[in-house]
């Protein structure tokens, strides 16, 4: 129980970091986090204590718990996701900068131009 309490306190902190921060980076940083906290959530959903590998072989009791592969299937192409969509609103976060010369939103939203 205690690990999940901590994948919702990691989730909680980069939520701080998008809805506090002003810089960019900071933000895109926190969303990062924020993904983390849930792809960490899935992964821990899906696991059992005890549990063996999910392959079945030769000898092995009918009553063996094995751990959950789908949900470890779903954080791993959640994972190559977000890293590509973090990469694409770094790169729009560089093009920002080099339009207006400051990674702060509220200077940005000023500037609208």
């Amino acid at each position: 129980m205690i690990l999940y309490t901590l994948a919702i306190v990691l989730f909680l902190v980069g939520l701080y970091g998008v809805l506090v921060k002003r810089n960019i980076f900071k933000i895109i940083i926190g969303l990062a986090v924020i993904e983390y906290a849930v792809n960490l959530l899935f992964a821990l959903i899906g696991y059992r204590y005890g549990g063996a590998a999910p392959i079945r072989t030769q000898g092995m009791p009918q009553d063996t718990l094995f751990v959950d592969p789908i949900p470890q299937a779903l954080v791993l192409t959640a994972i190559v996701i977000g890293l590509a969509t973090t990469a694409l609103i770094a790169a729009v976060a560089v093009r920002i900068y080099e339009k207006y010369d400051t990674y702060d939103v509220r200077k940005i939203r000023k500037l609208r131009g």
